[in-house]
């Protein structure tokens, strides 16, 4: 094998790592969002409507479906949010999510 060679399958590696931590710091963030959304509802079910949350996720590309249903939720529960501030939530638990999976949490 050449340098070349060893060099593309190292960013080849990189690559699908990065994808998979992705993956799962966007599965967390659901999970950290859908929880953040219940604690506003006062929903006793917590970790059940979060695992609602980061379902929705499978829905379609993107993160406009798990915006959708937790604003939809939390407007339908009478919670007053905007859309803005979920997406802002949304943003800074994606960011501690990805700190908590490189700290091995």
């Amino acid at each position: 094998m050449t340098t070349f060679d060893d060099r593309e399958q190292g960013f080849e590696r990189k690559f699908v790592l990065d994808q998979d931590l992705e993956f799962k710091a966007t599965a967390r963030r659901n999970r950290l969002l859908g929880e953040w959304a219940a604690g506003l509802m006062g929903l006793e079910t917590a970790e059940e409507y979060a695992r609602a949350v980061v379902k929705s996720d499978f829905e379609q590309p993107g993160d406009d479906d798990v915006l959708r249903k937790v604003a939809g939720d939390l407007k339908g529960s009478g919670v007053s949010v905007s859309e803005s501030e979920v997406r802002m939530k949304m943003d800074e638990l994606l960011a501690q999510a990805r700190e908590q999976i490189k700290a091995g949490a």
